[in-house]
This record gives C-alpha cells, sequence and structure tokens, in this order.
C-alpha cells in the first residue's frame, strides 16, 4: 500500500457512517480533533524512538503517517500538494529552505 492508495481509501470514508469507520469517526470530530490525534501519534513516535525500540516505532510511525493523511484529508489538503512541495524543495539545502521561508 502507497501512502498515495491510503489517501485515496481516507477520503472514501468522508461522510461515511462515524459507527461504520474510525477514520469516518475521526473526519466527523472534525479537523481540530483529526489534529490532536495526530499530535498525540507523533509524541508516541518520539517516545518510541527515544527508548530506541524499533517494532513499536515502526508501529507508532505508522499510527503517524495514517493520523497525517487524515489530518490532510479533514483540511482538503492533497498528499500530491505535499509530495509537489517535496519535489520543490528536493536539491535545495535544508538550512537554506529555512533561510528562504517568510517569517
Amino acid at each position: 500500500m502507497t501512502l498515495d492508495d491510503l489517501y485515496t481509501t481516507i477520503l472514501s470514508r468522508k461522510g461515511a457512517d462515524p459507527d461504520s469507520s474510525w477514520t469516518a469517526k475521526l473526519l466527523a470530530k472534525g479537523p481540530e480533533k483529526c489534529a490532536e490525534k495526530f499530535g498525540e501519534e507523533a509524541v508516541e513516535a518520539i517516545i518510541e524512538a527515544v527508548r530506541d525500540d524499533k517494532a513499536a516505532l515502526t508501529s507508532e510511525a505508522a499510527d503517524v503517517l495514517y493520523h497525517l493523511l487524515v489530518m490532510l484529508a479533514a483540511r482538503d489538503v492533497a498528499v500530491s500538494d505535499v509530495m509537489a512541495e517535496l519535489v520543490r524543495r528536493q536539491g535545495t539545502s535544508g538550512i537554506a529552505e529555512k533561510a528562504g521561508r517568510t517569517p
């Protein structure tokens, strides 16, 4: 499964019965709840990275990616737009890219 495949599945759950799908339930709670859940999962991934538990980090990383895509879907941000931004940044030093951002 690719991120595009997962995102397509998430989009298909928009407007679905929240009792039929965890994704539909999250989306029904609104973008703020989706963002909160993404943050929770990110913190859990950080904890497992610090613990150096590769299996747990792998699991939490999958949760982070899923919840990131749910958050993007909740705000109608396409994965293709995120990928295009990564392509735009390709070949640019992270230091240079950060320096070029407007405050």
